[in-house]
Formats: C-alpha cells, structure tokens, sequence
C-alpha cells in the first residue's frame, strides 16, 4: 500500500497511511452540493480516469488512484519527503479555461501530518505548502520557470493528524478556499509546491461565481459573471417578458458574491394586460386596461362597452360621448340642459345676470356657461352683437360662477341676453345649443369720461385745449366742465363750463406745467373726469432774463465753495484725529479683524491645507488614522467624484461601535485625486462642533484610502424636505435653521469661509439635527449641475452665490449669509429650486436689477425679512452669523412672532415678470400647466372637477383646492404659488386670456 511506501520509512511507525483518510472522507466530499451561484472550471472529484497533472521531479508528488467504499474514483497527489533536507516538489494542473471570468477561487481539500507526531522531532519537516497560478492564452505555455508563477498564498493546515489518529481512522480533514484575479487572459494553470510537508492533496475545485438568471418585476435578468474586484457591483439591464413594458430601464447590480441587489425600474404589463402571479394576462371583453401605470383589468365604466380582449379602452353607447382628456375610468356622459330660472337686474347702463345650474348635467362636474349679448330695436325684431366696448364682470366664456355683471351699456337701450350651459362634449355632440334668454332694457345714466384730449395753441399765459365727445354720452350732451390747476398745486384750482369741445385757460404762468382734467353733463347727471392730462405754458423770450440769472449763478457758487472748504476741514481733522482705517477696503480690513471683532490669543484658525508642502502632513496634522480593520462596510449608499459612499461600523479599541459613513478613493487614482481627495478631510478635521459634520478619522496606509465621518440617516436636507413636504411645524423648521446658522457662525469665527453653502450640503441626523458638509469646493463644482462658469474661469453655484462673488470672485463670510438667505428660502419652501427654471444668465440679470425671490407661502413675515436682509447688495448692510443666531433664538423663545405671515400681495409684488427676467410660460392645458410644476398626478382630478382651462384653474382658491381632492399641505402650497403667479401674469397681460 502506499501508506507503507510514504511513512514506514521510520521502523517505529506501523499501520500508518494518508489512504486511510482519503478513503473515509470520500463518502463526505460526495453529499456536498454546489451552490447554484457557483460554476466549476475544474472539480478533480469528478475526473474518471488519471489527472494527468505533472509533478517535478517526478519523485516528488505521486498520484493515488484509490475508490471509495461505494467504488467511486478518488484521485490524490501526495508527497512526504520530511527525511530528506532542501525539497522543492512542484505539482502543476492541466491548462484552466476562465470562461471569462476575472476573478476565480480555488478549493482545497487536505491531510496534514503533524511534524511532532514523527520520530524524532524531524526539523526539516514543514506543515505548510504554497499555491502558484500563471496566466496563459493556450495550452502551449505549461512548460514555464518558477520565477514566472504568481504566488496566491501559503496554506496551512486547521487540522493536523498523528500517528494514534491513523490507528483509529480518525477524519481529519482540512478545506481552504483562496481567490485569484484580476485574471487577464484567457485560461491559467494552478502549481503547488511542497518545501517538505507530508501532505495528502484530496480534492481541487476551481470555481467563479455568478448571479444566477433570474425574473424579477416582470423583467429577466440573465447569467452574469461577477467582476474582478472584491467590492464592486456590476449594473445589469433586465428584459422586459410577456406582453411587458419598460416604465424605467430595469436594472439590478450584481454583487461579488453572486448576490443580486439593489433593483431599480420595472417593467409592467402592456396596455390591454394585467399582472396576475407574476405574469401578464389577457384582459377580457367587458373589460379594459388603459395605460401600464393604470391598475388591473377594470370594467368598462357606465355607457360604454368593448366585446373583444386586450381593449385599451372602451367606446361610447349612442348618445354618450368622452373627450380625449378624460380619464379612462370616467362613464361616458351627455351635454347638459339648458341653465333655469334667469333673472335680471338693471342699474343705470349695468345689467346682473343671474340663473340656476341646468337640471340635467350630463353626468359631468365641468359645466360652465357663455353669455351671448345682442342689442335689439324696440320691437326686438332686429338685433345684432353688443360689441367689444361692453365688459363683463368676471368674464364673458367659461364661466363657473351662475352670475354675471354686464357693464358699459347703452342707456335706454333694449337688450337680449343669452346664457347658454356647455360641458367637456358638448361640442361633441351635435345638438342644438342648450341656453335660456332674457330680454331688458337699460336705463339712463351718465356719460362715460373723457378718453382723449388735445393740446391747442400755446402762449406764455395761456393753453388751448379741445377734446372729443364721450364714447358712450348715454343721452344729450348738455355742458362740460373744465378743471385745471398748476401742477403739484392740486388745492388751488379753476373749473370753466363750456358748451363747446375746446376752451382757452389764460392768466397762466410762463414756462410751467398745468395738469387738465374734463367731464360731460347730461340729464343723468355729471360722468366722472377724465384721466389727468399735463401741458406747458411757453417760457420767457426777453433778452433780459439771461442777465437776471447773474446774480443767482454768483451766489450760487460762493455757498458751493464755503461747503467745499467745510467738507475738507471735516476730512482733514478726521484723519488727524486716527480714523484713517475708514478710506480701507474692506478685504484690507478682514486681514486686520473678523466680524468687527479683533482676532484673539488663543482662539482657534482654519490652516488651509493647500499651503502645506506635503499634503499627507496636513492630513496626518488634522485627521486620526484608522486601522482598517476597524471598520465593517455594510452597504453602498452612493457614489462620489472619487469613489463609492458606504455606510457601514467603526469599533475603535476600548470604545464602543458607531454608526459612520465612508467615503472611498476607487483604485487607479492619480496622486492629485488622492491630494485633492485627502484635502476635504484635512479641513473638516479642523472643525469641533454639534453643527459641522464630524470626522472621525482616515485611512491612508492601506487601500482603499478612505475617510470616515459620522452618518446622518436622513441623508441630504433638500432631498429630506421633499420627501417630507409639510410634515414640519414652522418651529422645527426655525430649529433647523439655528442649527445651520450655529454651525457657520463657528466656521465664521474660524475665519473659514465656506462658498458652496446650500441645503444640499447640509446634512439631517434622525433627530432634526443640520451639519454643515461639503468642504470641497474647487474640486466638486467641477461636475456640479448648479454651478456656471464665470468670467475668472472655474464654475460656482450662481443661485446661491452673492452678485460680488459672481463678478469679482470676492467670497467672504458676508457672501456665504447671502447662501444661507437662499438656504433659508429652500428650508421654508420644503426644497424648491431657487429661481425655479430661470437659466443661470437669467438669475445673475435679475439679481443684479434687484430682484429678489418672493417669500415661500405661508413663511413667516419675520423669516422673510431676515432673508430680505441677507440678499443686501451692499454686503456690509448684511448681518453676521452671530446676529443671525441671537434674532432666531428670539423668534424660538417667542413663537407668537412666527405667526403674522407675508401677505399674497407682498408674495407677488417681486415676482419674475415685473423685470422682464422670466419668459412667461403659456399652457395650453390645465395637464401641461399640471406637468410643468411636476404636479401632473391630479390632471384626471382637475378634469373630473370641471376645471378644463388654464382661466378656470386662475380663479381657484385653496378650498377649491381641498374640493379637487389636493390634500397634502406641500402640494397645496405648491399649486397655490403656480395660480398667483399666474393671476399676476394675467393682469400684466403676458398670459393671453
């Protein structure tokens, strides 16, 4: 037996044999199931004839063909040469194809012998063996040097086996798995090498791991090999199956270990189909699926029918119709009957119009009416349009309301009003207009003012003006009456009555400026004056009037230069006097003070780390080094410019575990990544504070490199309050402002100033709490979406930013309060995007002109004040941090002063369209108005309400709101915001109506 061949080379050893084991642990290797995320190059178990693996030198390994109990081949490669001094037995397998894999594991199943257990002690015996690999296209490249192997490691063994376990056939089996990568070629051959163990090779298994195809959410993802790297996740794109559709690109990422994680997208089934047990089936007839996003198979609502399968949609019974923006779900309806019970009441030349909701609305909720005005003769046989000049009051089309006033009317005129009910089809439907008249007569009234009036002949003393007749005299015109007064002299006037349309004012004064205002008279009484209407009188021509401004030139020249000889004096005994420090610039004067304090001893100073030679000395001066293997990363939460963002466990020695946040450096980093990368840390692990992200150290001594700061579960403030829109009370929003105030005026006082300053980079723990983060600004803005290049070259956050940083580049702590101003109106909008869609040219435009966003709704009056203050141009005018600290504690020791709110009219008076900043945005439907403030969920709520028009949504307010089913407090203010603006755009006349 060979047992007696490899050890009873020792007379006191008998019975002894590496065969037994192999023969007892045989039954075990074969019961071992491979997991289904594993994929064998090599398994030597299931080899049936020889290995065919070559040993060097020959006399070294020796293959052991032997069968198990049930007589299944077992091949071994063994070799105990512990008698003989210097072995280097090299055992080399056949060529490995990788099948593409880059990174394999190499399974190893082993007998040891234990060196103490031979006769005498023997020191030359080893109980260790070492593992080669070498990379090669073909076959042809096996005969190679040692030197030209790539060590993967030194095995050792767990458990070793004596002579007393060779008598008792005691199992004593060891398994070591190692992985080897990145592979680049496509096979390689594995060697090991015996420096004098007496060692049992039992098993090889080469394996790579895979993630397994799979369906999920409807979407097949198919076999995919894992990467080369130990930590990295490969994004794998998923096909849609089974009358499926993509609503996002479906992806999942395939881990190291063969796991699949983090699914993003789905698909979901087709118009016409419904997900039933992860499948999509057929909707029957009678029933319809109208879009993917819709729910299952539904009923053809009332009035509508389909008698085929797969029906997207259902069609109208006869009669019945729909409108293309109605929601699949709606029932088909009718247009409505004729409005009830009108009634009129005349006033003068106005007419109020009132009526009651037809009786039958056609099963819909948009019924709005139109008002048809016809003037009539007096027998009404003949009558024609009203025409432009008569106003209705709201308006004439579309109307919601069941009144309306009609004004500017004839006096003594006969009238016919029509008022006709429409809905969402009536202009479907091909029947006769549904309205109800009435017919009245105006009575008399007084004409209407003045609308034009001329200048005439002009003399030093005296103005001739002439005018025209009233557009409407509503009767005869019997006299005018003419007032007029010298301008800004509106208590002393003169009022002349004239039968014509022309008069002369005289007794004027030469060379000034007199304001004329006229009105008619009729039976009915005086009409109201005309608009102001200003003319001036000639000036002086006498040659003498040059001469009499002499005198007033002399005197005029002589107080000039006794204020000039004061001024100076002034200035001259102020810089004897020590102020000379006024005339510095302010840069000069920061160099000198801080806040209008004088730097004190003792007081900590930010270093920039940029000024050190070295920057590994700048960070090892401010940043712990961290131990590797103190830290766990559990999961990636994000990418980073240099690398992926983890979350994960720092345990330091004697402390307890904590949750952290890891940034790593991705590999094949250049040295200025990694300086710029180490740079953050050597600035954050400057700061101490409750509001300022906290470093707790770096690795640098092994890789990955990494900085590890504490972690914040509810991730960035802008992304938080979005998520969380007007879930907040006004004091937890106060609170979190204090917060970010606090953490700045620490690095104000630091004389670090901070210069991307933006809810995004403030951090929110689960206790409310804001940091301050982000301290790398020239390196991140390179890739940032919010930033914009400026004239000096490199890019800064321009809605952020304060107008003297944008042009001049001069950031200072009194630039990072402008930020904060804009952080605060981010804090109290719950995220928006300042400026909302204005380009960034747009912004600096406005900004510059003295623009300034308008309060968030329901902010209070004092919060806005506070950000009013904070975007002075002058930006000495604005206040410090420490200012802004004291006034928000005030306001949180007395909430009472949070509860007066800035009123809708203040709110407005700044918007966009005021300065011509903003290209007014014209919807053409409510759905697209819905869409563009991201709001495009509630169209089909909107459409069922009646509110099919951009004019009928501009008369909502919040209880029209609440009635739509708009019931989330952000989603209301959002929607409110949208109509006032437009409301503002209407008066201005940029929103056609």
């Amino acid at each position: 037996m060979f047992a007696l061949k490899m050890f009873c080379q020792w007379s006191c050893i008998s019975q002894c044999s590496l065969l037994w084991t192999c023969v007892f642990i045989s039954a075990a290797l074969r019961t071992l199931a491979i997991p289904s995320n594993e994929v064998n190059l090599l398994d030597s178990r299931t080899v049936m004839g020889d290995l065919g693996w070559i040993a060097y030198p020959k006399n070294g390994w020796e293959e052991i063909g032997e069968v198990d109990e049930n007589y299944a081949p077992i091949h071994t490669y063994q070799v105990c040469k512990v008698m003989e001094h210097n072995q280097n037995n090299w055992l080399q397998t056949n060529w490995i194809l990788n099948e593409g894999a880059q990174r394999v594991f190499v399974e190893l199943k082993f007998t040891l012998r234990d060196c103490n257990s031979l006769p005498g002690g023997l020191g030359t015996c080893k109980e260790t063996f070492n593992m080669y690999y070498f990379e090669s296209d073909d076959e042809e490249g096996r005969n190679v040097r040692e030197s030209q192997y790539t060590k993967i490691d030194t095995i050792a063994a767990d458990e070793s086996f004596t002579e007393l376990d060779l008598g008792d056939r005691v199992m004593k089996l060891n398994t070591e798995v190692r992985d080897v990568g990145p592979l680049s070629k496509k096979g390689f051959y594995l060697a090991f090498q015996d420096v004098g163990a007496c060692i049992a090779l039992v098993s090889v298994r080469v394996y790579y791991k895979k993630c397994p195809s799979v369906i999920k959410n409807l979407s097949l993802f198919p076999d995919t090999i894992t990467g080369a790297d130990s930590s990295q996740l490969l994004e794998v794109a998923g096909t849609c199956v089974n009358n499926s559709v993509a609503e996002e690109l479906p992806r999942m990422h395939c881990s190291a270990e063969g796991e699949w994680l983090v699914p993003i997208g789905k698909c979901m089934c087709q118009p016409g189909y419904e997900e039933i047990n992860g499948t999509c089936q057929v909707c029957k007839a009678g029933f319809f699926r109208s879009s993917p996003q819709s729910s299952g198979c539904n009923k053809c609502p009332p009035h509508s029918y389909t008698n085929v399968e797969a029906s997207t949609s259902c069609e109208c019974e006869d009669s019945y119709f729909k409108r293309d923006s109605d929601p699949s779900s709606m029932a088909c309806t009718k247009p409505p009957s004729a409005p009830r019970n009108a009634i009129s009441n005349v006033n003068e030349t106005s007419v109020f119009l009132e009526w009651m909701a037809p009786a039958e609305t056609g099963g819909r909720k948009d019924v709005t009416y139109n008002i048809v005005c016809k003037k009539c003769t007096s027998d009404s046989q003949l009558c024609e349009e009203c025409g432009s000049h008569v106003r209705y009051i709201p308006q004439q089309m579309s109307l919601r309301n069941t009144s309306v006033m009609v004004a500017d009317l004839l006096a003594h005129t006969n009238y016919t009003f029509e008022v006709e009910a429409i809905n969402g089809v009536t202009t479907l439907a091909s029947l006769p207009r549904q309205f109800v008249s009435l017919n009245v007569t105006t009575n008399q009234a007084a004409p209407s003012p003045i609308s034009f009036v001329k200048k005439g002949k002009t003399a030093k003393n005296s103005i001739s003006v002439s005018w025209q007749e009233p557009d409407r005299p509503n009767g005869i015109i019997l006299e005018y009456e003419i007032k007029y007064f010298e301008k800004d002299q509106e208590t002393s006037y003169t009022i002349i009555k004239s039968k014509e349309t022309e008069i002369t004012a005289d007794g004027l004064k030469p060379a000034s400026v007199y304001v004329f205002q006229i009105r008619a008279r009729t039976a009915a009484g005086y009409g109201d004056f005309s608009r102001r209407f200003e003319f001036e009188t000639s000036p002086y021509l006498a040659a003498s009037s040059d001469q009499s401004q002499v005198p007033i030139i002399a005197v005029s020249i002589t107080v000039g230069v006794i204020l000039l000889a004061v001024v100076t004096g002034f200035l001259l005994s102020g810089r004897r006097c020590g102020y000379s420090k006024a005339k510095q610039d302010p840069e000069e004067e920061k160099m000198h003070f801080h806040n209008g304090h004088i730097k004190l001893p003792g007081i900590r100073t930010y270093i920039d780390p940029h000024t050190y030679e070295d920057p590994n000395q700048a960070v090892h001066e401010f940043a712990k080094e961290i131990d590797a293997s103190c830290i766990t990363i559990e999961r990636v939460i994000g990418a980073g410019e240099f690398g992926e963002v983890c979350s994960g466990r720092l345990k330091l020695p004697g402390k307890r575990e904590i949750p952290v946040a890891i940034k790593t450096l991705k590999a094949g980093y250049t040295e200025k990544q990694r300086r710029d990368f180490l740079g953050e840390a050597s600035i954050m692990g400057q700061f101490d504070h409750p509001n300022i992200i906290h470093l707790e150290g770096v690795v640098t001594k092994s890789k990955p490199v990494m900085i590890v700061t504490e972690y914040m579960e509810n991730g960035s403030l802008d992304t938080f309050l979005k998520k969380n829109d007007g879930q907040f009370t006004v004091i937890q929003l106060v609170g979190m402002l204090r917060g970010i105030a606090s953490g700045m005026r620490y690095l104000s006082d630091m004389g670090y100033v901070h210069r991307d300053l933006a809810a995004r980079n403030i951090l929110v723990n689960s206790n409310l709490v804001c940091k301050v983060s982000d301290f790398g600004l020239s390196r991140v803005l390179e890739d940032d979406p919010e930033a914009a290049y400026t004239t000096r070259g490199g890019k800064i956050p321009i809605r952020w930013t304060a107008p003297e940083a944008i042009a001049f580049r001069k950031f200072t702590s009194a630039s990072d309060v402008w930020s904060y101003g804009i952080v605060m109106w981010e804090v109290m909008s719950y995220g928006e995007r300042p400026y909302w869609e204005m380009s960034n040219q747009d912004v600096i435009k406005a900004v510059e002109e003295g623009y300034r966003l308008p309060g968030p709704m329901d902010c209070p009056a004092a919060l806005y004040q506070l950000m009013m203050d904070c975007w002075q141009k002058d930006r000495n005018s604005r206040p410090k941090f420490e200012e802004i600290v004291s006034l928000l504690d005030k306001l949180i020791r007395n909430p009472s002063s949070l509860k007066t709110l800035i009123n809708a009219s203040n709110r407005v008076s700044n918007l966009l369209v005021e300065h011509g900043t903003m290209e007014t945005s014209v919807y053409r439907s409510v759905g697209e108005w819905l869409e563009a403030i991201k709001m495009g969920r509630y169209t089909e709520l909107f459409i069922e309400s009646g509110y099919t028009s951009v004019e009928a949504v501009a008369q909502m307010t919040l209880d029209d709101l609440r009635r739509v089913g708009v019931n989330l407090a952000g989603h209301q203010k959002k929607i409110i915001n949208s109509i006032q603006e437009m409301r503002v755009q209407m008066m201005n006349g940029t929103v056609p109506v």
